[in-house]
């Protein structure tokens, strides 16, 4: 059982990020990880945060749904957890998955309001309104509870049942336009990577600048959320994109495309940063989606501008669906080696029904449901209430 829960512990960690272009939603673990009606088990359960991404991935009909995590360093020497959840959130930490603070205070809220992405709590926020008036917009505060498959989101703030984003803040909008660097030495969330934890040596995230989370305001001064010290202006931003996958009618993941590499998607890509498709893939997709199928590089054409250039570099080809048509005779070969402008509405089409574009214009429209990282959990961790 103790492998399996290391399993799903370890699929959960790929649902945690501070990136401000791929998290869904805001979180405070502390409070999560103690929703016991949820599974009926111990008083507080690092495996309460995969039940929650779980219902926020069927609610948004995605694969590969992130959130966003704040953390009480209290939680990291928490004996309510095991010691193999403490060291997994440490891990998480020293990675800068998640922000860790001696006071979050109102950090959910201001990173929720910066990004506008929806927050998933039980707490009503009471007398925060003036400060955050979307708190009474629908879907922007949801809190889960215990539902016959798994949780399920009521709002008790704003009406609603769907989370639902918004537009970022004019101060969110500003600082994410800049690099920030932390005077802390290995700052995993305003550093060059990992932090300088105990798993420093360990730490998968490379981070990009693109990449970096918001930073805290305080006193209308940018500030590391983590080590509270003022944050310096490290330049411009680089330009970014979001791109989705769709397969079988369903967003899988979603990635980020910036001016300073581009990304290769294709069955197994070899590069750094590739997008492996071949989880998903059925066998006759395997045969025809080279290892390396197709390549997204993002160009700057004027200041504050630029495109988005698909090259094909398979053996046999992709296609184009021009503003999202599915009709045949609108589909354009793109044969290997030739490039073309990602126009709006466009969709790159690998194999029929594998597709890439624009993640805003790629909805989901799949009659399955998504993958769920708590398909390795042991039966007698989840407690399911009865319907």
């Amino acid at each position: 059982m103790r492998f399996e829960i290391s399993k799903v512990l370890d699929a959960i960690e790929g649902r945690v990020c501070t990136d401000p272009l791929l998290a869904r939603a805001v979180v405070d673990l502390a409070e999560v990880i103690r929703w016991q009606d949820l599974d009926g088990g111990r008083p507080a359960s690092l495996l309460r945060l995969g039940m929650v991404i779980d219902a926020l991935s069927r609610q948004l009909e995605e694969d590969s749904v992130p959130v966003y995590a704040i953390v009480h360093r209290a939680l990291l020497s928490d004996a309510d957890l095991t010691s193999n959840e403490r060291m997994v959130v440490r891990r998480w930490a020293d990675d800068g998955l998640v922000e860790v603070l001696d006071h979050p205070g109102d950090r959910m809220l201001e990173v929720a309001d910066l990004l506008g992405l929806p927050v998933l709590s039980r707490v009503r926020f009471d007398g925060r309104g003036g400060r955050y008036p979307w708190l009474g917009q629908a879907g922007r505060v949801l809190a889960p509870v215990p539902g016959a498959g798994g949780p399920v989101f009521i709002a008790h703030v704003g009406g609603g049942q769907s989370p639902a984003s918004g537009s970022r803040s004019p101060a969110g909008a500003k600082l994410l336009t800049r690099q920030w660097r932390c005077p802390e030495s290995g700052c995993a969330l305003f550093g060059g990577g990992g932090g300088g934890g105990a798993f420093a040596d360990l730490a998968r995230v490379d981070r990009a600048p693109a990449g970096q989370p918001p930073p805290s305001l305080r006193n209308g001064v940018p500030t590391c959320p983590r080590h509270g010290a003022r944050l310096s202006d490290a330049g411009p931003r680089p330009r970014t994109e979001v791109l989705a996958v769709r397969i079988g009618g369903m967003v899988r993941r979603r990635f980020a495309l910036t001016e300073a590499q581009p990304v290769l998607v294709g069955r197994a890509p070899d590069s750094s940063g590739g997008i492996v498709l071949g989880q998903w893939l059925n066998d006759e997709a395997r045969r025809w989606i080279s290892r390396s199928h197709v390549r997204f590089e993002l160009r700057a054409t004027a200041p504050g501008r630029g495109e988005v250039i698909v090259t094909d570099i398979s053996t046999n080809g992709s296609g184009v669906r021009p503003g999202g048509s599915m009709a045949e005779p609108d589909r354009i070969a793109l044969a290997p080696q030739q490039s073309r402008v990602l126009a709006a509405g466009d969709i790159i089409e690998l194999y029929p029904g594998v597709q890439v574009g624009r993640a805003d214009e790629l909805p989901s429209d799949a009659k399955f449901t998504p993958n769920s990282v708590m398909a390795e959990a042991p039966t007698m961790a989840m407690r399911l209430p009865r319907p």
